[in-house]
C-alpha cells in the first residue's frame, strides 16, 4: 500500500507532466486568432499590460500603443514609452492580412521589415486583446486602463498558455 505522500508526489508529477506536454502540443499546433475584429472599435489608446520582453523595448516604462485609420485603409501605428526619462516614440504602419478575419495584420516599423501581429484574444467590449506571432516568441497583453484587475490579467495568461506561449516569459510593463 502506498502512503500518501507518494500518492500526492505521483499525482503532482503526472500533473506537471501534463501540462507540459499540453502547452507542448498547443505550441506545435498553428496559431487560431479571435474570429472577427472591428477595426473602428480596435482603433485608439492601448496600454501595455505585460509582454515578452524585446529588445526595442527593453528598459520602457508607461508604454501605450495608439492605432489610427490612414486615408489609404492601412492603420498608423504610434508606440510610445518612457526610457531614461525621455518620452521614446515609434511610428509605424500597419496592413490587414486577412480580410476575412481582420484579426492578423502586418506591422512595418522599418522598410522592408515587418512583423506580424496576430490579435489572439479580445474583450467583447474592446477593453483588452492578447497579442501574439505565430512562431511564438513575441506576446502582448493590452488594456484600455494602465492598469488590469487580476482575474483579468490570470484569463489572458491562461488562454496564452493554452495557445502555447510560455506564460514565465511574461513581464509586467510598469505604468505609473
Amino acid at each position: 500500500m502506498k502512503n500518501k505522500r507518494e500518492i500526492i508526489t505521483g499525482t503532482a508529477a503526472f500533473g506537471l507532466t501534463s501540462i507540459a506536454a499540453l502547452a507542448l502540443y498547443s505550441k506545435n499546433k498553428p496559431l487560431s486568432t479571435v474570429q472577427y475584429v472591428e477595426l473602428d472599435k480596435y482603433l485608439g489608446k492601448w496600454y501595455e499590460i505585460a509582454a515578452f520582453p524585446q529588445r526595442f523595448e527593453r528598459g520602457c516604462s508607461h508604454t501605450t500603443a495608439e492605432y489610427t485609420l490612414n486615408n489609404d485603409g492601412s492603420i498608423a501605428v504610434t508606440n510610445t514609452c518612457v526610457k531614461d526619462g525621455k518620452i521614446k516614440v515609434a511610428k509605424g504602419k500597419a496592413t490587414v492580412t486577412d480580410t476575412h478575419t481582420n484579426a492578423k495584420l502586418a506591422v512595418q516599423f522599418r522598410w522592408p521589415f515587418t512583423g506580424k501581429y496576430w490579435i489572439i484574444g479580445l474583450a467583447h467590449d474592446y477593453s483588452y486583446a492578447l497579442v501574439g506571432h505565430p512562431n511564438r516568441k513575441y506576446l502582448w497583453i493590452l488594456g484600455r486602463k494602465p492598469d488590469m484587475d487580476t482575474q483579468t490579467y490570470n484569463y489572458l495568461v491562461t488562454l496564452a498558455v493554452n495557445k502555447g506561449f510560455d506564460a514565465r516569459e511574461l513581464v509586467k510593463t510598469e505604468q505609473g
